[in-house]
């Protein structure tokens, strides 16, 4: 990318973390060629508050909408809900999240980030998983940042079947199929 004028890259760090506010400063340091430092000084003057504030703003937005499962046992962050509809959260693959030899993901957590995410786009204040089929594509790795997409494409009756996508750098990592039993407010 072409550097920038001040004003301009100030203008393109706003648009980008409109279209994605869990950017990180590393990450729009190499979009725009630029120093993390610099990026970090146009925030301040932006008053654009550093990714984990942002992060937990969206959080509170979110924590509302969600009646199935507590906000801090959904795995990952959430970072869009639609209820009954769709859902999107992202997890940062860190140390602790692989095997102890390679940097490789453990597939549990890429289970657990998608399961939870079709258990939270339901408005259901009670939500188990009764069957899954899922497939695991490709590997993720430690500092991948993992973007799951959830999508409710029926519900009948108490149960619903939910979609979930797993993407890294836009390629799919893992999909499944879930069907989740549910009950409705006041049902024992």
């Amino acid at each position: 990318m072409v550097k920038l004028k001040k004003d301009e890259r100030r203008e393109e760090i706003k648009r980008q973390l409109e279209e994605d506010p869990f950017l990180t400063d590393e990450a729009l340091a190499n979009l725009l060629s630029v120093s993390i430092q610099t990026i970090r000084l146009d925030r301040v003057e932006m008053n654009i508050p550093e990714l984990r504030v942002r992060i937990k703003e969206v959080a509170k937005k979110n924590a509302d909408e969600i009646k199935s499962i507590p906000l801090q046992d959904v795995i990952g962050e959430l970072i869009h809900i639609e209820v009954n509809n769709e859902a999107s959260s992202f997890f940062i693959v860190e140390k602790e999240h692989a095997f102890q030899n390679y940097d490789i993901m453990r597939g549990h957590f890429l289970f657990g980030q998608a399961n939870s995410l079709a258990v939270a786009v339901l408005g259901k204040e009670m939500v188990l998983t009764k069957e899954a089929n899922v497939k695991y594509l490709k590997s993720a790795s430690v500092g991948d940042r993992v973007t799951a997409q959830a999508k409710v494409l029926k519900i009948k009756q108490n149960e619903a079947l939910i979609l979930v996508e797993s993407f890294v750098n836009n390629e799919t990592v893992f999909f499944g199929h879930f069907v989740m039993h549910f009950k409705n407010e006041g049902e024992k």
